[in-house]
């Protein structure tokens, strides 16, 4: 009788956050203000128009720092989120395009794979996986502290470029070289591969190709991890572009283009990324134009905007 009462407790839990799940999802996606930082990826992608969004950037704070729609829509028209996290482990990532996904019909999602480094193995990983599951389908763990705001009035402002954010503060990297050359490699974990295996499927139900993509960092980078990444990729015949190579070609100066002395890209840094990823996606991918289609004015409004408000900062910077 003691099993059957609290198998029915937790029948009657389960249907009680189910119930109130959707109409908490749907007060936050009505009203994004509502929603702490670290969430407001989730909901902002999904209120992105259906079918609109032809690149989906995906990780944690190396995508929001390094990738900037704006310049890729001044540059090429092309359609581009970016749908991130600070700290955002392969889980996050995992659900976060299962959700853009659901919306959107990419022909390229970008991962950047800062995001397999803060994954937890073990059992810190099973809680991760388990935690993510239940945010997936019951909301009401995701959204939990919405009611705050609600009552107080309080409400979470991020401005933010189709999730890319303009940090114009700058703190040098000066450690030298960390892209050495060494035999070593460094060892991509269980968890990991499982979710990249789901990544790879969700992909490929939407004929949406997977570029790995690892921007300048090097607090987060080294041949190790390089060398990691890149085996990875052929095995499971995946393009991967690593920009910490490339720095020369970016033109980076780790004395002006970082913001926190190596850990993510300033404005000036992440634009220079920008330039060099979207040359490379005009080259490699098919990729449509979308600058001259008036459906698309938001856009054109939007990223004059962030031109006007990015010169302004980037001439701040040079001081």
């Amino acid at each position: 009788m003691r099993v059957f009462k609290n198998i029915l407790f937790f029948l009657i839990l389960i249907v009680m956050l189910t119930g109130m799940s959707q109409p908490l999802e749907n007060i936050v996606k009505a009203d994004e203000k509502l929603v702490q930082n670290r969430n407001k990826s989730m909901i902002k992608i999904s209120n992105e128009k259906e079918n609109t969004i032809d690149v989906l950037v995906a990780g944690d704070s190396e995508s929001f720092s390094s990738v900037s729609p704006m310049l890729l829509w001044r540059d090429h028209g092309f359609m581009s989120y970016v749908c991130s996290q600070t700290m955002q482990n392969i889980q996050e990532t995992y659900y976060m395009l299962k959700t853009a996904l659901d919306t959107q019909s990419p022909k390229l999602v970008v991962l950047e794979t800062h995001t397999w480094f803060n994954s937890r193995t073990g059992v810190g990983g099973a809680r991760a996986s388990v935690s993510q599951l239940g945010y997936n389908y019951l909301p009401v763990f995701r959204y939990h502290d919405v009611w705050k705001p609600l009552l107080i009035g309080k409400r979470y402002e991020e401005p933010t470029y189709k999730g890319f954010k303009i940090w114009d503060n700058v703190a040098s990297y000066e450690g030298g070289d960390y892209m050495k050359e060494t035999k070593e490699e460094l060892e991509i974990s269980y968890t990991v591969k499982i979710y990249m295996d789901k990544i790879i499927e969700l992909c490929e139900e939407k004929d949406a190709k997977l570029l790995l993509l690892s921007t300048p960092s090097p607090i987060n980078y080294n041949y190790k991890r390089y060398k990691a990444i890149k085996n990875y990729a052929k095995e499971n015949s995946l393009s991967y572009l690593d920009l910490n190579l490339k720095t020369k070609e970016l033109g980076i100066d780790w004395k002006t283009d970082s913001q926190d002395k190596g850990d993510h890209l300033n404005l000036s840094g992440a634009h220079k990324a920008t330039k060099y990823i979207g040359n490379y996606l005009a080259e490699n991918y098919d990729l449509p134009d979308h600058r001259d289609e008036t459906s698309y004015q938001e856009w054109a409004d939007l990223a004059q905007e962030y031109e006007v408000i990015t010169k302004e900062k980037l001439d701040a910077m040079k001081k």
